[in-house]
């Protein structure tokens, strides 16, 4: 596979990101990044500082000072706060309660944009997150919107948490929809050229395979 080729790929939580562009980078041999666990350690890191996460002033004025690494191996990704892993604790109850309104905050994403800008450099990597195609990386040769019905999102998430209750899973996310895609600052939304993946009856690896078809059409 050509090494500068980059595939953005976007979507709703609970959708099936992280997992499809973890197996489209393994079966291309791409790199791999998730962006949205940079959000969440970031998050992570001002909670254990005990920032405000709900004071945009206090977020901002805090958001230049961890250092946010990510690791883009597909078969072993890694996320860490000065030095620290933190794969674990960024999937806590307390940072998926708080990422969003982080989320929000134009300074954080101005940071992070820098940091994931630098990871892609010259390709070669599938990226996955809310604003890749759009506004990341708009230029990626392979753009994917992957979505799926909220019942079917509820579903994959709460089996991820161990059974978590459904409505209460499903509520959640549809309000973290709500809070991506009404944002000022690079708002959830369908790239320009981007291809909707519907994946609500689809499996994981028919999925995998979709995106692969559409990145090997790509290769100059």
């Amino acid at each position: 596979m050509t090494s500068s080729l980059v595939i953005a790929v976007d979507g709703t939580s609970g959708s099936g990101k992280s997992s499809t562009s973890r197996g489209v980078a393994e079966r291309l041999g791409l790199r791999y990044l998730d962006t949205g666990a940079m959000f969440r350690a970031m998050t992570w890191w001002l909670l254990s500082e005990g920032v405000d996460v709900h004071d945009v002033a206090a977020v901002a004025a805090a958001s230049s000072r961890p250092r946010i690494e990510s690791g883009t191996d597909p078969l072993a990704p890694t996320i860490t706060v000065d030095g620290r892993d933190v794969s674990v604790e960024v999937r806590s109850a307390d940072v998926n309660a708080a990422v969003s309104p982080v989320s929000a905050v134009p300074e954080v994403r101005a940071r992070l944009l820098d940091l994931q800008r630098e990871a892609i450099g010259d390709g070669g990597i599938v990226v996955e997150g809310r604003d890749i195609g759009s506004v990341v990386w708009p230029q990626a040769e392979v753009k994917v919107y992957l979505s799926a019905d909220p019942d079917a999102r509820a579903e994959r998430r709460a089996a991820e948490e161990g059974g978590a209750d459904l409505a209460s899973t499903q509520q959640s996310l549809l309000e973290r929809d709500r809070i991506d895609s009404g944002r000022a600052t690079a708002p959830l939304t369908m790239a320009d050229g981007a291809v909707h993946v519907d994946s609500t009856h689809l499996t994981l690896d028919e999925v995998i395979e979709t995106i692969v078809g559409l990145a090997t059409s790509a290769r100059p």
